[in-house]
C-alpha cells in the first residue's frame, strides 16, 4: 500500500477579509488617533512649560546641594520682567555678578514667570527677587507661579527644612501663608 498524501483544495474558500471587517477596523484605528492626538499635540507642541519647570526644579535641587557641598550661601535670582533667572553666591564679585546675570537662563517663547512668594516677604510681580540657599542647604519658603500663552499654569512650592519642591499643576496663591 502507497502512502498518499491528500490534497486540499482551496477551491470554493477565498482568503480575504469583509467589508465589515476592514470597517471595523479602520473605525477602531480612527478612534484610537482620536483619543490620542489631543495628548500628543499638548505634549509636542506646549511641551515648553513642563520642560522649563523640570529645569527650575533640577536648578533648585542642584543649587541646594551646591550649598551644603561648598559650605556658602547662595541666591537664585529672577528678573520678572525679562523671564530670566540665574545663580548668584556671597562671593562673588560685581564682575561676577554680572556676567552672571548675563548667562542667565531665559525661559523659552511663550513661557513666562508670573510672580514669587517668599514667606515673610510677599509676593513680588514685577522687577527682581531672589530666593536664598543657606550653607545647610535650608532655603526660604517659596512659590513659584509659571505660565505658558496656552493659559495652563504651575505653582513650585519649595520646602524650606525638606530641600523637597512639590509641583503643582494649577496656579495656587500663598499670599495670606
Amino acid at each position: 500500500m502507497k502512502c498518499g498524501i491528500n490534497k486540499v483544495s482551496l477551491k470554493g474558500k477565498e482568503g480575504g477579509f469583509t467589508f465589515i471587517e476592514l470597517t471595523v477596523v479602520i473605525f477602531l484605528i480612527g478612534l484610537t488617533l482620536a483619543l490620542t492626538v489631543p495628548r500628543l499635540r499638548c505634549a509636542i507642541l506646549t511641551d515648553d512649560l513642563k520642560a522649563t519647570v523640570r529645569r527650575l526644579v533640577g536648578t533648585v535641587r542642584s543649587l541646594r546641594n551646591e550649598a551644603i557641598r561648598e559650605q556658602k550661601a547662595y541666591s537664585l535670582q529672577f528678573d520678572l520682567e525679562s523671564n530670566r533667572f540665574w545663580i548668584e553666591s556671597a562671593d562673588m564679585t560685581d564682575e561676577d555678578r554680572e556676567e552672571a546675570c548675563k548667562k542667565a537662563f531665559r525661559l523659552p517663547e511663550g513661557v513666562r514667570l508670573l510672580d514669587v512668594w517668599r514667606r515673610g516677604r510677599g509676593k513680588k510681580a514685577a522687577g527682581e527677587t531672589a530666593i536664598s540657599f543657606t550653607k545647610k542647604g535650608y532655603m526660604e519658603q517659596s512659590v513659584i507661579h509659571l505660565a505658558s500663552e496656552d493659559g495652563r499654569r504651575f505653582t513650585l512650592v519649595l520646602s524650606p527644612f525638606l530641600g523637597k519642591i512639590k509641583v503643582l499643576e494649577n496656579y495656587v496663591d500663598f499670599v495670606g501663608v
